[in-house]
C-alpha cells in the first residue's frame, strides 16, 4: 500500500473512485437528475484533472495493487464559508473518501495523518471541512480527530439543499503565530 500525491495519470481512477464512493453513500437520497449534475460537477474526468493541476490544491492517493482506493483533497486557502472562525489562515479538507469496500480499514486515518501534516507544512491554523448532517459515520471519524461543529451550512446537490455541518479544528504549533500568543 503506497500513499503519494495524485499525478495526471491519476485523472480517470481517481474520478472513478470518487463517483464510486459518493454514490454507494449518498446516491439514494436524490432524484437522479440531481444527482447526474453533481456527479458531473464534482467528480467528472474534467473537475479532477482541473484539481489536480491547480497548486492551490493537494490531493493524495492511495494505491494498492496498482489500484486506487482511497484518497484527499486540500484546498490551501479555504473555501468555506466565512465568518463562522477567526482562523487567519484556514486549510480545506475537501474530501476524503475510500472505496466502498474498504472502508473501516485505517485508510481515512492514514490520509487523515497525512492532511494534518500538510496543514502543519503550509502553516494553517485551523482545518475546515464540511460534512452531511445526516453522516453520523463521518462526524465521529472526525470527532476523533478532534474536529467540532462550529455552524450550520448549505451543500447543494443539483437542485437539492442539504443540511451540512462546518467543522474545524484548531491547529497550533511552535512555528505559527498563534502558538507564540497563546503562550503569552
Amino acid at each position: 500500500m503506497t500513499l503519494r500525491p495524485a499525478t495526471p495519470a491519476d485523472t480517470a481512477a481517481l474520478a472513478d473512485l470518487g463517483r464510486r464512493a459518493v454514490s454507494a453513500k449518498f446516491q439514494h437520497l436524490y432524484k437522479p437528475e440531481d444527482f447526474a449534475t453533481f456527479l458531473a460537477q464534482a467528480h467528472s474526468e474534467a473537475k479532477v484533472a482541473k484539481e489536480i493541476a491547480d497548486p492551490g490544491m493537494r490531493i493524495a492517493v492511495i494505491e494498492e495493487q496498482g489500484a486506487l482506493v482511497a484518497f484527499c483533497k486540500l484546498v490551501i486557502e479555504s473555501t468555506m464559508p466565512a465568518g463562522h472562525s477567526d482562523a487567519q489562515k484556514p486549510l480545506e479538507l475537501k474530501q476524503l473518501y475510500t472505496d466502498p469496500a474498504r472502508i473501516g480499514g485505517g485508510l481515512g486515518a492514514k490520509l487523515m495523518d497525512w492532511a494534518m501534516a500538510q496543514a502543519e507544512e503550509v502553516g494553517a491554523d485551523e482545518i475546515q471541512l464540511s460534512v452531511y448532517s445526516e453522516n453520523p459515520e463521518a462526524q465521529r471519524f472526525y470527532h476523533r480527530y478532534g474536529f467540532a461543529k462550529i455552524a450550520d451550512i448549505e451543500f447543494w446537490v443539483g437542485n437539492h439543499c442539504d443540511p451540512e455541518f462546518l467543522y474545524a479544528k484548531r491547529l497550533v504549533s511552535e512555528g505559527h503565530g498563534l502558538a507564540a500568543a497563546e503562550k503569552v
